[in-house]
């Protein structure tokens, strides 16, 4: 039977502190047992900051050096997003990180209006689906969580890995959300936010959870920082898939970037 663990970490952010953080998540490290893919917040060594000019990295930084070599040590992919400068612009990028150093990533698409992001970062205009134990994972970013032509399933994934900084404040939004995108494309999500206040004042109470192709939410974990992990079953998948094969009868459509 083709299983796939994921184990994420809600954490504190130390605003704006990229050594702090990478120091933080290096200790948080040594209790992550043994596990497929281990997953970092959106934005994981600074928060959700709009100052890339001051924090952010190149592609081959600091940062992506210690996701290699944590994920070199724990034998899992690492992943999660980090302010990126490339090629003169700045990117909100998602680090995909194998054990032998491998690296794939995926630009966030959807860039937060409402929080100054898109005068700060460069919108992506590529999906990214990774195969890990014979799952086909789609990788997001906090606000694609809102647009559901994004992130339709057209049988192409089983998993949608979701990272974010999703305040309080619309943390039903939040719950909500991940439940109709697991429900409409039939898929497991795996969804990881932060908590603790950020430099904005802005609070964050968490709320990451790993929900069932049904939408029924298998395991969830708030207001504290701390491991919430799952093995998901790939035959359970099929299983609902086929008893219920609602895709087949989705609408065809393209998107225009």
């Amino acid at each position: 039977m083709s299983t796939l663990h994921i184990t994420m970490i809600q954490s504190e952010l130390h605003w704006e502190q990229v050594d702090a953080n990478l120091q933080l998540f290096s200790e948080q490290m040594e209790s992550v047992s043994q596990t497929d893919i281990i997953v970092l917040p959106e934005m994981f060594t600074t928060g959700f900051s709009m100052r890339p000019d001051l924090f952010s990295e190149s592609p081959d930084g600091k940062a992506v050096q210690q996701m290699k070599a944590w994920a070199s040590k724990k034998d899992a992919v690492v992943c999660g997003s980090l302010m990126t400068s490339d090629n003169k612009r700045y990117y909100n990028r998602f680090y995909w990180v194998e054990p032998d150093g491998t690296v794939q990533t995926y630009d966030k698409r959807h860039l937060f209006s409402l929080g100054h992001e898109t005068q700060h970062y460069t919108a992506g205009k590529h999906q990214l689906t990774l195969t890990r134990n014979g799952f086909k994972i789609r990788c997001a970013i906090c606000f694609d969580l809102r647009f559901p032509v994004w992130l339709r399933n057209n049988n192409s994934y089983d998993v949608l890995l979701i990272v974010a900084n999703w305040p309080q404040r619309r943390i039903y939004a939040w719950r909500q959300l991940l439940i109709a995108r697991a429900i409409e494309n039939q898929c497991y999500v795996a969804a990881l936010n932060r908590v603790g206040m950020d430099g904005n004042n802005i609070y964050h109470n968490g709320c990451s959870m790993f929900i069932g192709p049904k939408g029924e939410v298998l395991k969830e974990i708030r207001d504290e920082s701390g491991l919430i992990d799952m093995v998901l079953s790939k035959s359970e998948l099929d299983e609902v898939r086929n008893d219920f094969p609602f895709l087949t009868n989705a609408d065809s459509f393209s998107i225009n970037l």
